[in-house]
């Protein structure tokens, strides 16, 4: 998994372009203030030691989180960090279950829509931990 971490003062959404059939249409836009958006990319063998790659990124998304003072995360599906991609549902399936965690833990969690190219507005301020990129 790669994973983009970007705190930012505003984060918004248009759905674009539907790149995926199976999942639900999405019309709406979005725009967020303070959040921890995580580009998220799952590949392949992240399928196969799920348990471990679910915790890690929990765990950089919550650490992110602290150090930006938010308790606001966004999850984006970002299939753009390597050559090696999961499968879609598997990686949706994630999605659900990090943010079922996360809310259980007194966050608040929003999803970008899934199977979207996306117009996206963001704000990022120009700190060291508003932007953190890790290899799980």
């Amino acid at each position: 998994m790669k994973l983009l971490l970007i705190y930012t003062t505003e984060f918004g959404w248009t759905p674009r372009n539907k790149t995926l059939e199976d999942f639900p249409d999405a019309e709406k836009s979005q725009m967020l203030k303070d959040v921890q958006t995580a580009f998220i990319h799952v590949e392949a063998e992240d399928m196969e030691n799920i348990t471990a790659v679910e915790k890690k990124l929990l765990k950089n998304i919550k650490w992110a989180a602290g150090k930006n003072n938010t308790r606001r995360v966004v999850l984006h599906s970002f299939a753009h960090l390597s050559d090696s991609k999961g499968d879609p549902h598997f990686t949706k399936d994630l999605f659900n279950r990090v943010e079922e965690r996360l809310k259980n833990s007194g966050y608040e969690v929003f999803q970008t829509p899934f199977g979207y190219f996306l117009d996206l507005e963001m704000k990022a301020p120009g700190y060291s931990t508003a932007r953190v990129f890790k290899n799980i």
